[in-house]
């Protein structure tokens, strides 16, 4: 075995063991949630985990789904992120959906760009 694969290895039984349960990691039937992902990326860059907890279940809430973002007004998107601060990430996140609801019939692509 190679000393990478060990490596990957050690990390992934370690993740596994001690990961916190972080709402946007699994939904209720244990299966990955693209939408989370995407929403949990946006809300985390420069933000702390605790912060991001306190909003991120609200804020799928109000928006629970790509299309239910995309069509909302960027004032009720904005009013929903506030406390996260940075409210440009709010307005990518709120063009994204947009996007992908345009152009990938509300699909998420799971392709690297």
């Amino acid at each position: 075995m190679k000393r990478d694969d060990q490596i990957v290895r050690a990390l992934t039984s370690w993740f596994r063991r001690k990961a916190r349960p972080l709402p946007w990691r699994r939904t209720r039937r244990g299966r990955r949630d693209p939408y989370r992902s995407l929403v949990s990326e946006f809300m985390l860059q420069q933000t702390q985990v605790s912060r991001v907890l306190e909003r991120f279940d609200s804020f799928l809430e109000r928006f629970p789904t790509i299309d239910a973002l995309a069509d909302a007004s960027e004032s009720d998107v904005l009013a929903a992120w506030s406390g996260l601060g940075y409210y440009r990430r709010a307005r990518l996140l709120h063009r994204a959906a947009r996007v992908i609801r345009d152009e990938h019939a509300s699909k998420i692509p799971s392709d690297p760009a």
